[in-house]
């Protein structure tokens, strides 16, 4: 029992001390778990304030972990801690500002965010040892032994607690069930992140328990020893062994891939450079050799991978994760080269430089999106000017254009769009949107390519510009067939009587729609994989939108009538071509005939 209160007390008094000592990091996860646990009471989607708030707390949480790390490291600002603090948040609340005047939190600024994290992330690591004063190698392995030890007592703890909480519910009395949201949200927000900086050092600190700490906390686990040298380093050899292999066949078929090696190289390159680093406090066979072998192997394999992404730059453009791609690999050239001149000194580098290029990757006019968004735009001019559909600024609708123009226009058009970019197009009309817009501004439907994946795939659109005659019916509402075994249940009254419209999965090809009464009684309803497969096998691979009548089905039951008007079928089948998992969006009506 003493044992357990002294273990108690020491987590505490770790944490006590981590408050202390982080004490802007704390106060933003105090707001981060409070906002989401608002959300979770709010029981819909929150306020676009409320989101932005998260990010921006988020953000300077870890700001204000470079802030400390900062403070500990140069003397200078040791005496300056609260200005130091106070730029910190000066920094937060110039992000918030950037994000006040956004409509909504997109993808861009979602990865622009964890971008800039993840260069703070990297600060965290390399400020104590900026100038040799501490050992990079070691700091990154106490930060990993931190990392792992947190997540494991939060997922013991949350386990724990969920057990707990679980048994009085059945036991004692009813639980509402958002409490499990709240625990977790304590736990993985509050405790997780408090008990991880609770187990950081001091680095450079020369009292005697901070010391010890130090000691204690850069011992290398026996088992993490084993993990990195006999298991993880043969696995990075091999892996390297298949992909120089697999650039031998490149060089001699001269067949270059057709994009899957870039992520693949990227992996490849993150996961070598992290053991490489954890493997640099080793001294057995396998850690001095792959530490001095994997910078020198790294070169020749992301040059060959860069080659492999300049062709794709060359033939479709820069994307995003094309440009990251591209730019880990001018990192991981760089820092083979660095590494093959000056091993193991050198790994404080690593972070350095991934810090500075992620910066770069987001700062205009010279990031990912911007460059990327520029790249299309006049990838898109340079193949409608080839076909004269734009001349001097201004689209001269071609019907006759080719294939490949179609296909290509639709592909950029709906890129752009994802990324909210068409209005930087100058040329294009205001608010444009593809589906409706395109075949009277380009003189084309939107068009995909008919290859093999047409086999596997089927897709039906409503052309929305064609009237729907709904006479005859009373009530109407849009629905989709969301995946899950949960039916949606939709409650209406007409004429002083109460229905109930129920939308049930059966399989990932069957969905049943049928209206109800309060007992439960169905008063009608169908089934809508008959009536996708029919549609198929009509229109085969149709890329015209279709009219209101071919994507209507209506069944008529007694007094009862429904209409469903599909706006979207999709239809993936398998490998046989006999079966299909479907998707709907519809609007359906439901009609009462009166005696």
């Amino acid at each position: 029992m003493k044992k357990i209160k002294g273990l108690l007390f020491q987590l505490l008094k770790g944490m006590s001390e981590a408050i202390i000592r982080f004490p802007l990091t704390i106060v933003c996860l105090v707001g981060v778990a409070t906002l989401v646990c608002y959300t979770i009471a709010l029981d819909q989607s929150p306020p676009i304030i409320i989101e932005k708030l998260v990010y921006t707390f988020l953000v300077s949480a870890v700001l204000g972990m470079a802030a400390q790390f900062a403070v500990e490291r140069f003397m200078k600002l040791s005496a300056l801690r609260l200005p130091v603090y106070g730029l910190a948040l000066v920094l937060g609340a110039g992000y918030f500002l950037i994000l006040w005047p956004v409509p909504e939190i997109n993808a861009e600024i979602s990865v622009r965010t964890l971008i800039a994290v993840f260069a703070l992330i990297c600060a965290v690591l390399w400020i104590p040892a900026y100038k040799k004063k501490a050992d990079f190698n070691e700091v990154c392995l106490i930060h990993f032994k931190t990392l792992f030890i947190s997540i494991l007592y939060s997922v013991v703890l949350s386990a724990g607690l969920a057990a707990i909480m679980a048994s009085i519910d059945v036991l004692l009395f009813n639980i509402h069930h958002d409490a499990y949201s709240y625990m977790l949200t304590v736990v993985w927000i509050l405790f997780a992140p408090t008990y991880y900086l609770s187990l950081l050092p001091r680095f450079l600190s020369k009292t005697e328990d901070d010391v010890m700490k130090l000691q204690t906390a850069k011992n290398y686990p026996k088992f993490l020893s084993v993990l990195v040298s006999y298991i993880a380093i043969p696995l990075v050899g091999i892996y390297t062994l298949v992909l120089l292999a697999y650039f031998i066949k490149i060089l001699i078929t001269w067949h270059w891939p057709s994009g899957q090696l870039g992520p693949m190289v990227l992996i490849y390159s993150a996961a070598g450079l992290v053991i490489l680093v954890l493997a640099s406090l080793l001294s057995n066979r396998f850690a001095v050799l792959y530490y001095k072998i994997f910078p020198k192997v790294l070169i020749p394999v992301v040059v060959l991978q860069l080659v492999s992404v300049g062709i794709r730059l060359n033939a479709y453009g820069v994307t995003e994760s094309r440009y990251y791609v591209a730019l880990f690999g001018i990192f991981s050239i760089i820092i083979g080269v660095l590494l093959s001149i000056k091993p193991v000194t050198r790994n404080s580098m690593i972070a350095l430089l991934a810090a500075v290029l992620a910066i770069v990757s987001i700062i205009p006019p010279v990031d990912a999106f911007t460059v990327s968004r520029v790249s299309q735009i006049n990838r898109l001019e340079r193949i409608l000017a080839s076909e004269n559909i734009l001349s001097d600024g201004k689209i001269i609708p071609q019907a006759n254009a080719s294939e490949e123009t179609k296909i290509e226009t639709t592909n950029i058009l709906n890129y752009l769009d994802r990324h909210s970019s068409l209005q930087y197009i100058s040329w294009l009309p205001p608010d444009f949107q593809i589906y409706s817009d395109m075949k009277n501004v380009f003189g084309f439907d939107p068009t995909y390519p008919l290859d093999v994946a047409q086999d596997r795939y089927f897709v039906a659109v409503l052309d929305n510009q064609k009237p729907l005659i709904i006479s005859g019916y009373d009530i109407g509402l849009t629905a989709f067939s969301y995946p899950g075994p949960e039916d949606q249940t939709y409650n209406f009254s007409l004429d002083g009587l109460n229905y109930v419209l129920n939308i049930s999965r059966q399989s990932e090809r069957e969905v049943s729609i049928s209206v109800k009464d309060p007992a439960g009684t169905e008063l009608i309803g169908t089934n809508l994989s008959e009536f996708a497969w029919k549609l198929k096998e009509e229109k085969k691979n149709n890329r015209e939108s279709l009219a209101p009548d071919d994507m209507t089905l209506e069944i008529k039951k007694g007094e009862y009538k429904l209409k469903i008007v599909f706006q979207q079928i999709n239809l993936n089948f398998d490998d046989n071509k006999n079966d299909f998992m479907a998707d709907y969006s519809m609007m359906i009506f439901f009609g009462h005939e009166k005696k």
